[in-house]
């Protein structure tokens, strides 16, 4: 990553509670049990409302998507509850980063907390006025299909700002939140999450309807268990092959600075526990009704592998794509505390800045924000401008008062309209600041 143009902020100079390895397993093994029962909350309410479309001239599918949303106030609870362990330790890990997303896509952000709650009133009453809207249907889908939609605009908003997290080469091209929602891809990674959530609620709805306790033959007069379960392994099987189709558009509309051999590795396991779901899948789908339901445990243990793989991914990625930055937001850091302990030392000793060298403190003043000793920043560092000025102090004023772009991926220098005996001082500076025998900046600086 080059990172020139890019903001690089200072950390907090705070340590972390627990070690970093820890907090990363934690968001991973958190991140997976909360996103479960998103998928189940959003994925029941998307069937709850088709369910109920087809309902209109199929009774037994009014009476599934009625008992359908039973199950969405729970999962709900369970979400919320899950989600506050993940976005905790995502706020100490990669603070500077969340923070800086949530800040420039502004009031879509904090609108979140209201649209939830919003969203949970109204999916309320279309679960219990299902009885007095039975005759008003339109109305009775319309709440459900704004409840729905606002549950979809949700994890929109979290998608657009932890993708825009991992970019900070993209800030200051972010207007907000539209611009955020355009970046490459966020709706690849969205249609993937909704594909997710029907895939994840099959499942969980097979088992849940055809469970040895459930009164299906009282409940439906058309639908029995081996209907049901073959209701939803399709349902389960095409949203799950979709996801497989849509997986290498979610990988390679990723920025490269991520990708590794490693992340392929990690998506590659998860795509082969993936297929083998669907190969059982498939099976089942085909099986005779009697003997239908054996692979369900498989199936399910298969599709935890390939969640954690994916998760484990995700993590992965954003370690790589984060690298470079955080190594430079690391350093940023440390060149904030040398500067504060070299002010405490002048403070401390009464050396005023006016006393320092006039070459030291133009340098200070001017030339350190993109010069540094042995680093470069948005200049080249000043061993590297020593060597090409050796015992030539005259050459970098004649540069300084006349520059010219000499590297690309580097912004270029701006001509210094300066006294000359200004810029002959700093250019002197520099220089012996790069000889043998001076190894760094003295604390007085």
């Amino acid at each position: 990553m080059i990172l020139a143009n890019i903001p690089v902020p200072h950390d907090i100079p705070l340590p972390l509670p627990v070690d970093r390895v820890i907090l990363q397993a934690v968001i991973v093994l958190l991140f997976l049990a909360h996103i479960v029962f998103i998928n189940l909350m959003l994925g029941g309410a998307m069937f709850a409302v088709v369910f109920e479309c087809i309902g209109l001239k199929r009774r037994d599918f009014d009476t599934l998507a009625r008992e359908i949303t039973h199950t969405i106030t729970v999962n709900k609870s369970l979400a919320v509850v899950l989600g506050v362990g993940p976005l905790l330790a995502i706020n100490v890990l990669y603070t500077v980063y969340f923070y800086s997303a949530n800040a420039l896509t502004g009031y879509v952000w904090i609108s979140i907390v209201p649209l939830v709650a919003v969203a949970f009133l109204i999916l309320y009453a279309y679960k219990y006025s299902w009885e007095r809207l039975a005759n008003r249907k339109k109305l009775h889908l319309a709440m459900g299909g704004f409840g729905v939609a606002i549950l979809l605009f949700v994890p929109l908003i979290f998608l657009s700002n932890i993708n825009l997290m991992l970019f900070p080469d993209r800030w200051t091209q972010v207007r907000g939140f539209l611009s955020a929602l355009w970046l490459p891809n966020v709706w690849p990674r969205f249609l993937h999450f909704v594909l997710a959530c029907v895939a994840v609620s099959a499942l969980f709805m097979l088992a849940y309807f055809t469970r040895a306790g459930y009164p299906v033959e009282t409940k439906f007069q058309g639908l029995d268990r081996p209907n049901l379960r073959r209701l939803f392994y399709g349902i389960a099987f095409g949203a799950t092959l979709l996801q497989l189709a849509a997986g290498p558009l979610v990988l390679f509309t990723l920025p490269a600075q991520g990708l590794s051999v490693f992340l392929y590795a990690v998506i590659g396991t998860g795509a082969a526990f993936a297929v083998a779901m669907l190969a059982l899948m498939w099976w089942e789908i085909l099986t005779p009704r009697q003997t239908a339901g054996r692979f369900f445990v498989p199936i399910v243990a298969l599709l935890i592998l390939t969640g954690s793989a994916m998760g484990f991914g995700r993590h992965v990625y954003r370690e790589g794509a984060l690298r470079d930055h955080r190594l430079a937001m690391e350093q940023r850091t440390q060149d904030l505390a040398y500067a504060a302990a070299a002010a405490k030392w002048r403070a401390d000793h009464g050396v005023a800045v006016e006393d320092l060298p006039l070459g030291q403190r133009v340098f200070r003043d001017v030339c350190s924000s993109c010069h540094m000793l042995d680093r470069v920043l948005t200049g080249p560092s000043i061993r590297e401008i020593a060597e090409l000025y050796k015992d030539d102090p005259d050459g970098i004023v004649r540069w300084t008062k006349a520059p010219t772009r000499k590297r690309t991926g580097f912004p270029a220098m701006p001509a210094f309209d300066r006294p000359t005996e200004q810029l002959r001082a700093v250019a002197e500076y520099m220089l012996e600041l790069a000889a043998p025998k001076k190894e760094g900046l003295s604390p007085e600086s």
